[in-house]
């Protein structure tokens, strides 16, 4: 396994407590109190929030719950939809090698090679969200309403994706609009294991997890490695773990928060992944301009907001008991991953305190 792109992890002890030593330039002692306002403000059974800058990393964590049997900082986290950044990547990565063009009809791939008709809804348009698609299928509230409160998405399974891929009639001809579509992204991860004849699961292990070192990294709870437990909105119900059924590739990745900062240094410094640098580079690039004065801009990855000194590019996520947001800042080399263990509730802190700490200077 090819681990050359992991980033050490220079002053933190393995639990992502304080430093081993407490002579620290001003700059990282105010971090670090930041930090741990940061998770102090989120008031989740288990936070935390890891900064990387310039390699360096710094990570606190703390919550409302009595601490677990593992570090906070050594479980895996449900990233919900910000998965999507890992699927863009890989659809960036199969572009770059010359696998796929990104222009592939998915209707073709999916349908027995039949023809796709004259505007079809192409890979790239799925993992824009402009392929016409709307945010879930038609029939999936009724098929998962049972499940409401428990794991919807598992009564929705491969073939039931597709199939309504198949049937729905999109009211906009691809690439006109943007709606943002975990139908869509879900359906591209099928169309690349039709394209690739490899499941998606073995596409992003092959092509992302292990050239990144990401060995604590997951598709599934309970796969080798401790799982944060998710809780509802009171902060103390305890949910089982998610199952993303036949939307992987929207949302199924797991992660500690290392792993998590490892995938964000990659995009800071592509030259120290050589193998995936084209890709990388590609996923910083905007691809999508909408609103007024076009000022909402997407990549293949990521949403991307300007600041004073350059991009800002993140993808926040949340499943029905745990939230993450990832995003990284080219111009300060900084990074920053945030999760913790209570489900998105009105007015929730937690994604605005992370976005705030990521657009500081």
């Amino acid at each position: 396994m090819t681990t050359t792109c992991r980033t050490p992890w220079p002053g933190l002890p393995p639990d992502g407590g304080a430093p081993a030593h407490r002579a620290e330039p001003p700059r990282e002692e105010r971090l670090y109190e930041r930090l741990g306002d940061a998770v102090a403000a989120a008031d989740a059974p288990d936070v935390v929030f890891a900064v990387s800058r310039h390699g360096r990393r710094t990570v606190r964590t703390g919550g409302t719950a009595p601490s677990p049997a593992h570090p906070r900082s050594a479980l895996r986290y449900e990233i919900g939809s910000a998965t999507k950044a890992f699927t863009g990547l890989l659809l960036a990565r199969l572009m770059d090698s010359g696998r796929l063009s990104g222009g592939e009809p998915a209707r073709a791939l999916l349908d027995g090679g039949r023809l796709a008709g004259p505007a079809p809804a192409t890979l790239v348009h799925l993992i824009t969200h402009t392929s016409g698609l709307p945010r879930l299928p038609a029939d999936f509230y009724a098929r998962g309403l049972p499940a409401w409160r428990t794991n919807p998405y598992g009564r929705y399974p491969d073939a039931r994706v597709v199939d309504a891929f198949l049937r729905h009639r999109p009211h906009h001809r691809p690439g006109t609009r943007w709606r943002y579509s975990n139908f869509g992204v879900a359906l591209l991860g099928h169309a690349l294991a039709a394209a690739t004849g490899t499941s998606w699961s073995d596409l992003l292990t092959e092509h992302l997890l292990e050239l990144l070192g990401l060995d604590d990294t997951a598709l599934r709870a309970g796969a080798d490695g401790p799982d944060a437990t998710g809780h509802g909105k009171d902060g103390t119900t305890t949910v089982p773990p998610f199952d993303a059924g036949g939307f992987r590739a929207a949302g199924a990745v797991r992660a500690t928060p290392h792993d998590l900062l490892t995938f964000l240094e990659a995009h800071l410094e592509p030259d120290r992944c050589p193998r995936l640098s084209g890709a990388l580079r590609a996923v910083r690039t905007p691809v999508l301009r909408r609103g007024l004065g076009h000022r909402h801009v997407h990549t293949m990855a990521w949403f991307r907001h300007p600041t004073d000194g350059g991009p800002l590019y993140f993808h926040s996520g949340a499943t029905l008991g745990q939230q993450a947001f990832l995003g990284f800042r080219p111009d300060t080399g900084t990074a920053l991953a945030a999760v913790c263990t209570r489900r998105f509730r009105p007015r929730d802190p937690f994604p605005a305190t992370a976005y705030a700490l990521l657009a500081e200077e």
